[in-house]
């Protein structure tokens, strides 16, 4: 048998999603972290043995996102499983959007003979340019600025349930 507390999510983890939620000044108890802890990782436990179930049905030694999506809903977690889908979703555009990104980068290197980053030209303000960070990096004796290109983050919102009032 698996050690308990192997099969369980970390509580510190547990623990800074529960003070997502909370107002600042909220205080959990060790006793509601860990009570959480144990449902969170049972959820997750019964959700994935289902798609793990599905997968061994279909002769397939891997769950994917799809199988976990299939078990919510088959669990009848519908609502979680449209969310799940539609982050799945997201998720898969911005994988395919960075894949394509480090093609082309790719192949200019190749054409001009340099490599993943551009130095950073002395007066260049265009710091806001959505995708774009700079990152400082010691070469030799100098600093060297360099343009590191990462694709938006995805953005989600809360939907309180209880809150009657149109959005």
């Amino acid at each position: 048998m698996v050690d308990e507390q192997e099969r369980l999510l970390p509580i510190a983890n547990v623990g800074r999603i529960m003070k997502l939620i909370l107002p600042p000044s909220a205080k959990i108890s060790k006793e509601a972290k860990q009570t959480i802890q144990e449902c969170a990782s049972e959820f997750i436990s019964f959700v994935t043995g289902e798609a793990s179930d599905k997968c061994h049905k279909e002769n397939r030694k891997t769950v994917n996102g799809d199988d976990i999506c299939w078990a919510l809903s088959s669990l009848g977690f519908d609502d979680y499983a449209e969310a799940i889908v539609r982050y799945l979703h997201k998720y898969r555009e911005h994988e395919s959007e960075r894949a394509n990104y480090k093609q082309e980068t790719s192949k200019a290197r190749d054409v001009t003979g340099q490599h993943d980053h551009e130095d950073k030209v002395e007066g260049d303000d265009d710091d806001e340019e959505e995708g774009l960070c700079y990152t400082d990096s010691q070469k030799g004796k100098g600093i060297t600025s360099t343009r590191h290109r990462h694709p938006a983050p995805l953005k989600f919102r809360i939907i309180d349930r209880n809150d009657t009032s149109p959005s």
